[in-house]
């Protein structure tokens, strides 16, 4: 290393490119989430919340905090590279960063700031859609803001919750929670069409190519679209168990097609193709649910513990090695642990409960203990990684 890569080494780029703040954001989010969500849970703490519940107020923060940090650090990165045309970095990046810690800071207090914490929020999901629709429409990329409008559903959902909680939509909490799972699925659905195969293929050590139908993505979007306006809109339970089941058909016909015996000896594909696989699942139990409502808080963390939380947690981690110059074909062996212990807080939480509910709480401490120390070793790994330069020098 000359001189002048070793003085850029020792500096700052927190701020240089999306992924860095938000997803160091997001993994200390997930840890501050959770444990304050165990004290209220086991009343060990108190936060005052009013017109919205307890469980509510956990949801949102999950997926209007925690998954939107997620989906912020990667678009500002991805649509960089589709477009090729810089996203917000430096003192920009630095704002709408602050905006989103605002916001969770606020929420915390429960729905004593709520006024101040709506602010931040929504002010930081109409910056976050600008941010990544100005380099698409200037690239003329038209079939990018696919992407663009699940995002701004996505504001729309959160601005509903508001709406709820001002008393303003009745029942608007439960359209904005239910309506940004479906959501979030729907893009990881999306990007990972795009992604999964592609680093499957490129990350086995022996050659492959895998199947990928026209007709099966075609179709998959249907019968979700399908499946998103009958839950929000229609709400015919026997519909939503015809869509579910279908799409546990026709998506996991999908993975059956992009499995390969390779991604088992490498925790950066298997974590990916898991988590597909406990979606798929997700709608296996969605369609049961929709008969048997009972088991729909099991169903609930198939969904958001092993989909979005796997998903998530295994794009971070593969997203920071390869954008910052460093070899994703080689992580730290923390990372397959640290993927394991989301693994069993799924099984803990969503699934062991159906054998043996009288120990449930037990079970879901257990989980949140799992989740909690996979995060503190991405953190302790990727912390900094995030906050130091590219290994290459380049900026980014």
């Amino acid at each position: 290393m000359n001189q002048s890569q070793h003085k850029n080494a020792s500096k700052f780029s927190l701020f240089n490119l999306g992924f860095r703040p938000f997803f160091l954001g997001a993994g200390l989010f997930a840890l501050i989430s959770i444990a304050s969500w165990m004290q209220v849970y086991f009343s060990l703490g108190f936060v005052s919340i009013e017109n919205i519940s307890i469980s509510q107020w956990h949801a949102h923060e999950m997926l209007y905090g925690y998954g939107m940090a997620v989906i912020a650090g990667f678009l500002l990165t991805a649509v960089k590279n589709w477009t090729g045309i810089p996203t917000l970095h430096g003192r920009p990046l630095m704002l709408l960063f602050t905006l989103w810690c605002m916001a969770r800071m606020l929420f915390l207090f429960g729905t004593t700031f709520i006024t101040w914490a709506a602010g931040a929020d929504l002010l930081f999901g109409l910056m976050l859609i600008i941010a990544i629709a100005n380099p698409i429409i200037k690239a003329k990329q038209w079939m990018q803001l696919a992407v663009v409008s699940k995002v701004t559903l996505l504001w729309l959902g959160n601005l509903v919750f508001y709406l709820g909680c001002f008393g303003v939509l009745t029942s608007g909490m439960n359209y904005a929670i239910n309506g940004a799972i479906l959501l979030f699925i729907s893009l990881i659905l999306m990007i990972g069409r795009r992604v999964i195969p592609f680093f499957i293929e490129r990350g086995v050590d022996y050659k492959v190519q895998l199947k990928q139908y026209k007709w099966l993505d075609i179709s998959i979007l249907v019968v979700f679209i399908a499946l998103f306006l009958n839950v929000i809109f229609v709400q015919i339970p026997y519909l939503t168990s015809i869509f579910s089941w279908a799409l546990f058909a026709l998506n996991g016909y999908r993975l059956f097609n992009w499995h390969t015996v390779g991604i088992w000896r490498a925790p950066l594909l298997w974590s990916l193709y898991g988590s597909a696989c406990l979606i798929n699942f997700g709608f296996l139990f969605y369609g049961i649910q929709a008969q048997y409502p009972s088991i729909s808080i099991l169903t609930l963390h198939i969904f958001t513990i092993g989909g979005i939380g796997l998903m998530t947690l295994s794009m971070m981690s593969r997203v920071a090695l390869g954008h910052t110059g460093r070899d994703v074909r080689n992580p730290s062996r923390w990372v397959g642990i640290a993927f394991s212990g989301i693994v069993a807080s799924v099984v803990l939480r969503a699934l062991v409960p159906i054998l043996t509910a009288q120990f449930y709480t037990s079970w879901v401490l257990a989980a949140a203990i799992l989740w909690i120390l996979s995060f503190t070793i991405f953190i302790a790994v990727y912390a900094p990684i995030l906050i130091k330069p590219r290994a290459d020098g380049a900026f980014g």
